[in-house]
């Protein structure tokens, strides 16, 4: 099994008629991404690597019965793209774009609440399932099938240690990239549920950043939802008051440092790494018991 992105899902590409969107559709199907068509207006009853064109959001549900949608809209147009596929029903939407304006994401969040959609991201590389799909901009060859859920702030170091377990051995379910922003569409303690009740997830593994309190958030709904655990922070040495990289990598001086957010995992029994490399040992660990 997995969460989320499951064989059930049926996928439509917003913006997919733009130059990024074109190729990544090209990818996602390669990867085995069940697509069933996408969304421009004003393109539709054209083609897209042999994908239906509609006009809307509404006009692919009733003619492919689409139920999730990737978006490479710019950051200026994500708000209405979103709303729109939320108002359309869809129950899984992914925004890819960086950069979208903070009170745009608020308003976007809170619609998907009350539909009760699930978002993810801003700023994400998106949602892997391997032997499944993917609804994002991740090599797919570096996640091999296995039974360990993974969330992660940062989509180039999830690939990193996607490679490291590959090379070790080691699959996951479900890599669900949770966006790099202050103000993200779906916190990743409320992905814990999800994994939780997933047969296949045997275990947990959290990678994370420094800035905000998402990790200790997690650590607290891992005890509403009891799993094995381990997790990497990244920004060791980043000094308090710089950014690094995304815009949620921010540590201000009373909170979000790896030691703060290590010592939160720690407490509740979650393995921490001090290395991406170490990570494949804390795994084996913590499924071990």
């Amino acid at each position: 099994m997995s969460i989320l992105l499951t064989p059930a899902t049926r996928a439509i590409v917003q913006g997919g008629t733009g130059r990024i969107g074109a190729r990544q559709t090209e990818w996602m199907l390669k990867a085995g991404t069940r697509l069933v068509g996408a969304v421009t207006p004003g393109k539709g009853g054209t083609e897209l690597h042999g994908l239906p064109v509609f006009d809307s959001v509404a006009e692919a549900v009733e003619r492919v019965q689409a139920n999730a949608s990737v978006s490479f809209v710019p950051a200026a147009y994500v708000r209405g793209a979103a709303m729109e596929a939320v108002q359309a029903g869809l129950r899984l939407v992914v925004v890819i774009a960086e950069h979208v304006p903070v009170y745009d994401t608020l308003e976007i969040r809170e619609a998907c609440r009350e539909s009760g959609t699930v978002m993810i991201g801003p700023n994400t590389p998106g949602i892997i399932t391997p032997g499944v799909g993917k609804l994002g901009i991740m090599p797919a060859n570096v996640f091999s099938r296995g039974h360990l859920g993974m969330l992660s702030r940062s989509g180039t170091l999830a690939y990193e240690v996607a490679g490291i377990l590959q090379a070790a051995g080691i699959g996951v379910t479900t890599m669900v990239g949770v966006g790099g922003d202050p103000i993200i569409g779906t916190d990743m303690a409320e992905y814990v549920p999800y994994f939780a009740a997933d047969p296949e997830t045997k275990g947990l593994l959290v990678v994370g950043e420094i800035g905000g309190t998402q990790e200790e958030r997690l650590a607290a709904a891992l005890g509403d939802h009891p799993m094995p655990a381990c997790a990497y922070i990244a920004g060791r040495t980043a000094p308090a008051g710089k950014r690094m990289g995304h815009a949620g990598a921010l540590m201000s001086a009373h909170q979000g440092s790896v030691a703060q957010k290590t010592g939160v995992l720690e407490r509740t029994g979650i393995r921490v790494a001090e290395s991406p490399r170490l990570l494949p040992a804390a795994i084996r660990e913590a499924l071990a018991g």
